[in-house]
């Protein structure tokens, strides 16, 4: 068995680290970055030397417990859920501060205080690695507020998606990051870049000849990748509301796993030249023409708690995106994602042009490539096959590899591997300035000028105005033999 690492394994960081955490009582950094920054600790995987101060600032933050509160995040979604080591949580949980309020408070309790306090304790050669795990209209502040403060020295910035919500806003908030720190301090996160299955995206298609050498126009006839999702909206009424499915999912998530399918090989996997590599093929998305968009509300969105009853905001969007290359002129990338819809898939389909021959008229999508984003992720073929027998009977066949059964493998969460490689210093998987501006100079047209959202019911597929943006293929996810990894997660 062919066995090769063609870069380190996991390495833990020596530098000592002060991880500032705004947003701390948050539901992203509950649902997502405590856990993840616990899980690296439990492995090994943090600098010997660390302090993670919280921040809050709303009403309740004042006097919190935060250890209480980290201990209890852990127990519903930590690793092992709620089996939690408690000479491992001992040490975690000593290492833990917080401060309310924002940065023109002061005192020995003020959010400056205390960070400077945790700075002091771990010496001179110390990292900042700020989180902003906020909503993004508290990015410009944020960002000041630790250039006015000094704690940019020495620092990596971590932004949560949305980095803008327009071309206008990305701009204006990109021009007022690079005033105050350099863009090698920015670490733009994007989950769906972190998952184990799109990292393989590179390793299928540079590690094997037969599938680079039908990774183009010539043999595929169309590339679906497609995120519905069966839950609604939860706690995050707000923000999704002001947010919506085409900013949520589409421009952000999406776009970059349409930029990792249609990129040209990279002159190596070194950070500058993958960025690099994303970037060029970002900057030949064709902007979205007005027939290539689709948007949809299911019904009783309105009559949610905190939803305007007015609001025209989409909670499903699908796209017909055109990449301009000469590998993939042509070729349709259709991107979808909805809320409250009848699957949970999230899958890069590559389907494959009809066959020409002797069999005569062969089923539509029969031959295909696709790649389950979820969990460790998985990656079949579909093909066609003689059935056995005394007759010539054709049956589409699939052969799939869950790539959470790797021998020797150890997936990480998404969160895991992209806060060690912010601790690390690596940004092969974060979203680079430019790639980010060619993506909002793609998605500007919807943003401008939306379409009215169609109304979809609960539980559905959405409206059947995006399964026309497929030309009749209709939706890979919809198919009953729909791959489903056997491991679980988003």
């Amino acid at each position: 068995m062919v066995q090769q690492t063609i870069q380190s394994a996991p390495q833990q960081v020596p530098t000592p680290t002060v991880f500032v955490l705004f947003g701390a009582t948050g539901d992203l950094a509950r649902r997502m970055v405590l856990p993840a920054f616990y899980d690296l600790f439990c492995r090994g995987l943090t600098p010997p030397q660390w302090v993670l101060v919280g921040n809050g600032r709303g009403e309740n933050t004042v006097g919190i417990d935060f250890p209480a509160h980290v201990r209890s995040s852990l127990e519903e979604f930590g690793p092992g859920k709620g089996n939690i080591d408690e000479s491992q949580w001992k040490d975690f949980s000593g290492r833990l501060r917080f401060a309310a309020g924002d940065f023109d408070q002061t005192g020995d309790d003020s959010l400056v205080a205390v960070i400077n306090s945790a700075a002091d304790g771990l010496g001179d050669k110390h990292q900042f690695v700020h989180y902003l795990a906020v909503p993004p209209v508290a990015f410009t502040e944020t960002a000041k507020g630790l250039s006015d403060h000094g704690l940019l020295k020495n620092a990596k910035v971590v932004f949560e998606k949305p980095y803008g919500t327009s071309l206008k806003t990305f701009t204006e908030l990109d021009n007022l990051v690079h005033s105050v720190m350099d863009e090698d301090q920015v670490f733009r996160i994007d989950h769906f870049l972190g998952k184990e299955a799109t990292q393989n995206l590179h390793v299928l298609r540079f590690g094997n000849a037969m599938i680079n050498r039908i990774w183009s126009a010539d043999a595929i006839a169309q590339v679906q990748i497609d995120a519905p999702e069966p839950l609604g909206i939860a706690q995050r009424a707000k923000f999704y509301d002001a947010t919506g499915a085409f900013k949520d999912m589409i421009a952000t998530h999406l776009f970059q796993v349409a930029a990792e399918v249609a990129m040209e090989p990279p002159a190596s996997l070194h950070p500058d030249d993958l960025q690099t590599a994303r970037e060029s093929v970002l900057s030949s998305f064709r902007p979205l023409a007005p027939e290539d968009v689709v948007l949809g509300q299911f019904d009783g969105y309105t009559e949610i708690d905190k939803i305007a009853e007015d609001s025209t905001t989409d909670t499903l969007a699908a796209v017909r995106l055109w990449v301009d290359t000469d590998r993939w002129r042509g070729v349709p990338f259709v991107l979808r994602s909805g809320k409250r819809m009848a699957g949970n898939d999230q899958l890069v389909s590559l389907i494959m042009k009809e066959t020409e021959g002797p069999l005569g008229d062969l089923p539509d999508s029969a031959a295909r490539i696709e790649i389950s984003l979820k969990g460790s992720g998985s990656i079949s073929v579909a093909l066609v096959m003689k059935r056995p027998g005394p007759d010539l009977t054709l049956a589409e066949e699939r052969i799939l590899l869950s790539l959470g059964e790797l021998q020797d493998g150890d997936a990480l969460d998404p969160y895991v591997a992209l806060i060690h490689d912010v601790l690390l210093g690596d940004r092969s998987l974060f979203t680079s300035s430019d790639g980010l501006l060619h993506a909002w100079r793609a998605a500007d047209p919807v943003l401008t000028s939306p379409p009215k959202p169609l109304p979809y019911e609960p539980g559905s597929w959405g409206p059947k105005e995006a399964e026309a943006l497929t030309d009749g293929l209709g939706w890979m996810t919809e198919r009953p033999d729909a791959v489903t990894p056997k491991t679980s997660g988003d």
